[in-house]
């Protein structure tokens, strides 16, 4: 664990991380260093399409953080705070870029503290670099063929570049 005392341990930061980009990592690291440990819960909500495979997604996340202790990545099926309860965690990391994500995000806060009213969600803020990036807008800069360095991981648009050819 870094040096630093983390406040709880474990969180968990739920997503779809289809592809995972340096916003994910930047959330992904803050909140290592609040919490001592992160489990990355990778879903996949039936109203997405997906460019990787969930299998893939935990397998390109897992290979990212490697050489990193204390980040475990795991699939999430079924209900967040039913897979927060079995990892015995006290909170959910949501990272909020813009005023959209909020509102979306302050529902969905609300609705897992109806279900789970033990468990806070806690809101982090990306590096300003970061704040404007999306797995959306780096599936769809790249279909347009667009440069996709500094949104992912350079192995990552090795990926994306294959899988849509």
């Amino acid at each position: 664990m870094d040096k630093q005392k983390s406040l709880i341990s474990p969180v968990v930061y739920p997503g779809s991380f289809d592809p995972l980009t340096f916003g994910h990592i930047d959330i992904i690291k803050r909140a290592k260093k609040l919490f001592g440990k992160v489990i990355v819960a990778v879903g996949s909500p039936s109203s997405k399409k997906f460019l990787f495979s969930v299998d893939e997604r935990v397998k390109i996340i897992k290979n990212f953080f490697k050489n990193e202790k204390n980040i475990e990545v795991e699939i999430l099926n079924g209900l967040l705070v039913d897979f927060v309860k079995k990892k015995r965690a006290k909170a959910i990391i949501r990272g909020i870029r813009a005023v959209s994500d909020f509102e979306y995000e302050f529902q969905m806060a609300w609705m897992n503290r109806k279900l789970h009213p033990e468990v806070e969600v806690i809101f982090l803020l990306p590096s300003e670099k970061y704040a404007y990036l999306s797995s959306s807008l780096v599936k769809e800069i790249a279909f347009l063929k667009g440069n996709l360095k500094g949104l992912v991981p350079d192995f990552i648009i090795k990926k994306i570049r294959k899988k849509i050819g």
